[in-house]
């Protein structure tokens, strides 16, 4: 009886934790900048002044120009990287590539290291290349660093493929590019989608490779211009700051809300 009542007390104290940074975030954002003090913040809003402080943290802030860039970067990086990842189960798994395991492990060994130890050497390689602050170098290190997951995944949902189904389409007259195109890639749907929701999601919210490799209003990423809202356009206002943190956060919110079904089923792994 103790445990019935204390289990869900516990839930809900931590879910009301968890959610303290939410509510301080909604409602200071919704606030008047005239009605906002440091001592104040758990207060209640007065006068709703959101969409204000939105459209002026939208305007001033130029997000325009980053939210095209960042999704261009959040479509175009995981999307060919969930294909890349496909490509590399199917090798793996599939055509029992040789010596599968360990060019699986020459892939997936280059998320060992931290990031944060390959900006500099990344930073020197962009600016030799000639890529620095362009929206090809941007795509190029989002599809790179967001494969080795994309194969991880493929190559544990595509080894539930049970294999007498390449089999049967050799012994059908289909082509390898065929079979993986026509066959594999339909029935991994689900696990494509889920992968690519979560780097997708990463891309979107990513702010450090942003802020090593690009620089122009039209090229570095959105987490990077409503990062400089505060301490490059002085006059703005925390609140506007705080309602530019939440409009750029809604997109992936709502794409989490409306895909939850699929991504559920791609995480299924090894469903077939």
């Amino acid at each position: 009886m103790t445990a019935r009542i204390l289990r869900p007390t516990i839930l809900i104290v931590l879910g009301l934790i968890w959610l303290a940074p939410v509510y301080l975030l909604l409602v200071n954002a919704s606030k008047d900048p005239a009605q906002y003090a440091a001592d104040q913040v758990w207060r209640p809003i007065g006068d709703f002044a959101l969409f204000d402080n939105m459209r002026e943290a939208w305007e001033i802030g130029g997000l325009g120009d980053a939210v095209t860039s960042t999704l261009i970067y959040s479509v175009v990086g995981p999307g060919l990287a969930v294909l890349f990842g496909a490509a590399i189960g199917f090798g793996i798994v599939a055509l029992r590539l040789r010596h599968g395991f360990f060019w699986f492990v020459l892939v997936f060994g280059g998320t060992v290291f931290p990031l944060q130890m390959i900006l500099m050497p990344l930073f020197v390689g962009y600016v030799e290349a000639g890529v620095y602050d362009t929206r090809i170098g941007m795509i190029a290190v989002y599809t790179a660093i967001t494969v080795p997951f994309a194969a991880l995944v493929m190559r544990n949902f595509l080894g539930g493929i049970a294999h007498s189904v390449f089999e049967a389409a050799v012994m059908d007259g289909a082509s390898t590019w065929r079979i993986f195109w026509r066959i594999y890639l339909p029935m991994s749907l689900p696990a494509l989608v889920a992968v690519f929701i979560l780097q997708a999601t990463f891309v979107w919210n990513d702010l450090l490779l942003g802020l090593a490799l690009s620089q122009s209003n039209d090229v570095r990423p959105l987490m990077t211009a409503a990062a400089a809202l505060q301490d490059t356009y002085g006059g703005l206002q925390l609140t506007a700051v705080l309602a530019g943190g939440l409009l750029v956060s809604l997109p992936t919110v709502v794409l989490f809300l409306s895909t939850q079904r699929i991504f559920s089923r791609g995480l299924n792994l090894g469903q077939f």
